[in-house]
């Protein structure tokens, strides 16, 4: 699985890629919203330094885009373009699943309905023109420095962090109690008992 290849890279660089991308993406926002808010802020759905949406954007965002890279101007365009666009389509996504979208533009000028906004269009341009330019070239030689074994073994235990975290928040959102859970579970096991013991 790791080797196979999708767009001519291997599953294991661009997995390492999305991880490195959505921790980019979690320092960087949450540099800029501690700025803003003049206080620290996580900008993480979870406790941790992950922002998957970096992750997606970054990964996809430089497939697609790949082809552009002699052409600053149509990079320029078309990365501000889907990247907003991917932002609606994930904002739209939140509002469905969780009632609410987890950033809001409400306050900036040329926003629509809070999801997008002109400023993060502009600044979209710009992260895909630094992606597929300067900074894919740098996160892929990152991975290189390593093992692939190593690599793939610090992938796994990334994500089981980072899904624990989520799960962790998932249940916070939904009002889901761990006791409850546990509770729910040995009840369901003694009356499993019960009828075959």
């Amino acid at each position: 699985m790791w080797t196979r290849e999708i767009f001519d890279t291997d599953v294991y660089h661009l997995i390492a890629a999305f991880i490195i991308y959505s921790m980019i993406g979690w320092l960087v926002e949450s540099i800029y919203m501690s700025f803003c808010n003049k206080k620290l802020t996580n900008r993480g759905f979870g406790r941790g330094p992950f922002c998957p949406i970096y992750g997606f954007g970054g990964v996809i965002g430089y497939l697609v885009l790949r082809p552009l890279s002699e052409n600053p101007v149509q990079l320029y365009l078309a990365g501000a373009f889907l990247a907003t666009l991917f932002e609606f389509l994930v904002g739209k996504l939140m509002l469905r699943l969780f009632g609410e979208v987890w950033w809001d533009y409400n306050e900036k000028p040329c926003n629509y309905k809070g999801i997008i906004c002109l400023e993060s269009t502009i600044a979209w341009g710009f992260y895909a023109i630094i992606i597929v330019t300067f900074l894919h070239k740098r996160v892929l030689g990152l991975v290189d420095r390593y093992d692939m074994r190593v690599g793939i073994w610090v992938c796994r235990i990334v994500f089981l962090i980072v899904t624990a975290d989520y799960l962790i928040k998932l249940m916070q959102i939904f009002n889901i109690s761990l006791k409850e859970q546990k509770d729910r579970l040995m009840d369901a096991y003694e009356a499993f008992r019960a009828r075959w013991y």
